[in-house]
């Protein structure tokens, strides 16, 4: 009897500590190989198939976009020594955020967070649909371009399929990743290999006279450079022409024959992998901001059946549905660039202001004063060319957006107003019961 009774009370008390509740935070079941993935798949986006025929169709010549393809190399790595000072003289997470607070201050480090998480990410996921729009649709409009209406659509389908998948489950949405990344490197795969196959055979015509027609100015080369650098970004995505999906159907069938239709089929699985990845990372950033105060504190919130970040994932995913409705792939990438390129300028510049003002940082990494003054000049020239050779509007209104940033700042960052509180308090509410999620809790020690 004696043990009977010791056996049922341990049971109770297994079947109460079973009834506790379980601390509300993020799921964390990313492994070493999704975690890859999602680096690969955001990395590996549409920008190797776009970028070589925008760079090329803005040179017109095969000599002057190899000459511009490896000076964008050059500078992308100029860019990464001057973010490796930065990153060992200030090992803070928050990728910029943390540089700009120490350079500036406290305003445009906030400016940066809300014109990532506002413009340039949602702009970002946007692009990448709308380019894996364009490479399905195009192969059912043979002779002409598919119609603007199928293209959004489609583009608006696939940022709610991915938004759906982020915010059900961090498994899921791995799953996607590692079969998208998958097809990924295999479409890259057959491009070297065939490509080599055929450097091996004699296929060198198109290097002949190769600077013949070529289109030297300013404004083409400043746009050639525009569309290198967006490939070597990694991140980013890059600006696909018209015929981006024609690119590479002309490319399978010249070289893979009867198996043409693999080539547009993985090219399509790449991007929405990197739709994908942009979606997963993009959801965490949010959730950070509102949980640090910098965004509506309600998109720092856990979907409690789910474990997931819902709330900013849908937020991500509202925002670049809305850039999909007026604005086409070029204008969003103009958009995108130039409020990139203006925070990478101010970036690189703290870094040479901080060579005067706080000297007494540590910084096991230093590199030669020039390299970073010339990355802010050429960053300058990156923002201030295509205004120059082509003015659009979305340029306006990007530092309008980028400085409405200040009154949300204002409002409920630094002086966080009573009644700003007020107005606050009851959307979080109703959001916070139509979409179940609540305040994570703190890890239990």
């Amino acid at each position: 009897m004696g043990d009977t009774g010791l056996r049922k009370r341990r049971e109770d008390e297994k079947s109460i500590q079973s009834q506790e509740p379980k601390t509300t935070n993020l799921q964390k079941e990313l492994g070493l190989i999704s975690g890859i993935c999602i680096i690969v798949g955001t990395i590996i986006g549409s920008g190797i198939f776009i970028s070589p025929k925008s760079v090329l169709s803005n040179t017109e010549a095969v000599g002057p976009c190899l000459i511009i393809w490896a000076v964008c190399g050059v500078l992308a790595m100029l860019g990464a020594l001057c973010f490796a000072e930065l990153g060992t003289m200030i090992t803070k997470s928050g990728g910029e955020y943390p540089y700009l607070m120490e350079a500036y201050g406290p305003i445009p480090a906030y400016l940066f967070s809300w014109v990532s998480l506002v413009v340039m990410k949602p702009s970002s996921f946007a692009i990448i649909c709308l380019s894996f729009s364009e490479y399905v649709c195009t192969p059912f409009y043979v002779g002409c371009k598919p119609p603007v209406i199928v293209v959004k659509c489609l583009a608006a389908a696939a940022i709610l399929f991915i938004t759906t998948v982020n915010s059900l489950s961090v498994r899921l949405g791995s799953y996607v990743q590692n079969i998208f990344t998958a097809a990924k490197l295999v479409i890259v795969a057959i491009i070297i290999i065939s490509g080599l196959v055929l450097l091996a055979q004699g296929n060198t015509k198109n290097f002949e006279n190769s600077f013949e027609g070529a289109q030297l100015s300013v404004g083409a080369i400043s746009l050639a450079f525009y569309n290198g650098l967006w490939a070597y970004d990694g991140w980013r995505p890059r600006r696909p022409s018209g015929l981006i999906s024609l690119l590479l159907q002309t490319f399978g069938d010249r070289v893979l024959y009867p198996a043409s239709w693999v080539v547009p089929l993985f090219v399509a699985f790449s991007t929405i992998g990197a739709a994908n990845g942009s979606c997963f990372t993009a959801g965490r950033l949010i959730y950070v901001a509102g949980r640090e105060g910098h965004m509506l504190k309600v998109l720092s919130y856990i979907s409690v059946k789910r474990l997931t970040p819902a709330p900013a994932i849908i937020f991500h995913g509202i925002i670049a549905t809305i850039y999909i409705i007026p604005g086409d792939i070029n204008s969003l990438v103009n958009y995108f660039s130039f409020a990139a390129w203006l925070f990478y300028g101010l970036t690189i510049l703290g870094l040479i202001v901080m060579r005067f003002t706080r000297k007494e940082l540590e910084r096991p990494i230093k590199v030669p004063i020039v390299i970073p003054v010339l990355v802010t000049f050429i960053s300058v020239f990156l923002i201030l060319a295509p205004i120059i050779s082509k003015p659009a509007w979305e340029y306006l209104y990007c530092v309008l957006f980028i400085l409405s940033g200040l009154i949300f700042y204002f409002l409920f960052v630094h002086y966080k107003f009573g009644w700003a509180q007020k107005i606050s308090k009851p959307i979080t509410m109703h959001l916070q019961m139509l979409m179940e999620v609540v305040p994570p809790e703190e890890d239990p020690e």
